[in-house]
């Protein structure tokens, strides 16, 4: 080889290596301790933290759940892959379009951008709590669910949950809004 010619492949300048080195000596000093504080778990093969995880307790749809999740976790996964809680929709993951909607503690929020252990002790509320049950039960709909169907206003049906989620917060709040609060909701 020409001493011209660089061999190929990713080359690593002096910032790099440097800046590399010393976020790892940070996440090594300072990462452990905060975990302490936090009460999470960290698993570790041969002294390399893979995942960090916690204990939660939340209460989801009038159900009282104790779950260990990953610190990074969204409350969407544990809705929908570990609960299997479906209402709430996988879309956008960003939180812009709000297809993931829950209610917490009664607000609307997007599940996608919520971590579950920040849902620690809170209550959550997703579409499956307000129709029939999934035992099969023969219930009601909710009256909002039986507005949207007589209505027509289901569309797809996609992002229906969220939506009928977000009327039940504004009516909960509110029982007799403006046209205004309505389309602001």
């Amino acid at each position: 080889m020409d001493k011209k010619e660089k061999p190929k492949g990713k080359e690593v300048g002096r910032r790099e290596f440097l800046k590399g080195i010393g976020g790892g000596a940070l996440g090594t000093a300072v990462v452990p301790g905060l975990l302490k504080q936090e009460g999470i778990r960290e698993q570790t093969i041969a002294g390399v933290a893979l995942r960090t995880q916690k204990m939660i307790s939340m209460r989801v749809n009038g159900k009282e759940m104790v779950l260990k999740v990953d610190v990074d976790e969204n409350l969407l996964t544990v809705l929908r892959d570990r609960l299997h809680l479906t209402g709430a929709k996988r879309i956008c993951d960003r939180g812009e379009c709000g297809g993931c909607t829950v209610l917490l503690d009664g607000e609307p929020v997007h599940s996608c951008r919520m971590r579950a252990v920040e849902v620690a002790g809170r209550h959550v509320t997703t579409v499956e709590a307000l129709g029939p049950s999934a035992a099969g039960e023969a219930a009601a709909l909710h009256p909002i669910q039986q507005a949207f169907i007589e209505t027509g206003a289901i569309q797809c049906g996609y992002c229906t949950p969220a939506q009928i989620l977000v009327a039940k917060a504004l009516l909960d709040r509110n029982p007799a809004p403006t046209e205004a609060e309505i389309r602001e909701a």
